[in-house]
């Protein structure tokens, strides 16, 4: 956001393919800059909200597979023929889900075996991980729900429901537990502080919002799961919450 010189970045994520750059700005004092070429661009645009970012970049995406990206990403210098191999590999996949280090952390555990990846599985991939056919998304109309996501009233969530709205229209998602890149710690999240009342509430209508036939289900399976790092909430008080937060996002909509 605001950037001035947002191709600096590019150097620093070792971007070695073609890039949709968009970078959003609150004000017209930033120059803006559109299409360099056919497959590179860098789009500066008055804007605010991570899943608007996300949609005008597979909008202008010219290339077949598309990874998504934020500016603190690091990636491996042959991410490029990890990615294509296993669209090789597996040829019917509309979307496939790599491994990421986090940065001063334990490398990312691998999270599952190799293969399909279905609805409850899903839910534990971030957008960082995640490459797309276009084409495969585009056809089928599917995008970031705008609601949801950094700089949105409903902070979080985006990805998820993105993964839920692919399968609900029958792309095949896979998952494959090589490393393509590394997630740099530089800023303190944007919106995650804690297991709080309101993490709960949106994450209620987060549910809903992927599933209105299995958002209890999907309540109660995350608030197990979970539920250790709950340390001011308990286990009930948390999935109170997330109850409210569906029922009031469930009015919103209506």
């Amino acid at each position: 956001m605001n950037e001035k010189n947002p191709n600096k970045h590019l150097e620093k994520m070792n971007i070695k393919s073609n890039y949709v750059v968009i970078n959003q700005i609150t004000n017209d004092n930033i120059k803006k800059i559109n299409t360099l070429d056919k497959y590179n661009k860098i789009i500066s645009i008055i804007d605010k909200g991570l899943s608007k970012s996300r949609n005008l970049a597979i909008k202008n995406c010219t290339c077949k597979i598309g990874l998504i990206s934020d500016d603190d990403m690091y990636y491996v210098d042959n991410y490029q023929e990890i990615i294509l191999n296993a669209y090789s590999k597996y040829k019917d996949a509309d979307i496939i889900a790599f491994a990421v280090e986090h940065e001063n952390k334990k490398f990312e555990k691998r999270l599952f075996k190799e293969g399909r990846l279905r609805y409850i599985k899903s839910l534990r991939i971030s957008s960082v991980q995640m490459t797309i056919k276009t084409e495969s998304i585009r056809s089928k109309n599917i995008k970031f729900d705008e609601q949801f996501g950094s700089g949105s009233e409903y902070y979080m969530g985006e990805e998820n429901i993105f993964m839920y709205d692919c399968l609900k229209n029958k792309l095949k998602i896979y998952y494959v537990p090589k490393k393509i890149g590394i997630l740099k710690e530089i800023n303190e999240s944007n919106w995650f502080k804690g297991y709080t009342k309101d993490f709960f509430l949106v994450k209620g209508s987060v549910f809903y919002r992927m599933s209105k036939e299995l958002y209890i289900p999907l309540i109660f399976q995350f608030a197990i799961r979970k539920r250790k790092y709950f340390n001011n909430i308990n286990l009930f008080t948390a999935i109170k919450y997330m109850l409210e937060g569906a029922n009031k996002y469930k009015k919103v909509i209506k």
